[in-house]
């Protein structure tokens, strides 16, 4: 995940949004799936780094071994 870019959200919305519009076979399940991702996605920088924060706080980091 990369810095929050506002343009990068709207482009996010309009393919999910051109996605749905495109696509009326979309079963039930998969449609709704989209339309919560569409609704989900973080439109202030706030939003977006307690999203990244929440995602990465958890994540325990390991050694790696290159001599393997």
């Amino acid at each position: 995940m990369g810095p929050y870019s506002e343009e990068k959200q709207y482009q996010r919305a309009a393919s999910i949004k051109r996605l749905l519009d495109t696509n009326p076979q979309l079963d039930e399940l998969t449609r709704a799936m989209w339309e919560q991702k569409a609704r989900n996605l973080a439109m202030t920088e706030e939003r977006y780094n307690a999203r990244v924060k929440a995602i990465f706080s958890n994540i325990k980091r390991q050694p790696v071994n290159f001599l393997c």
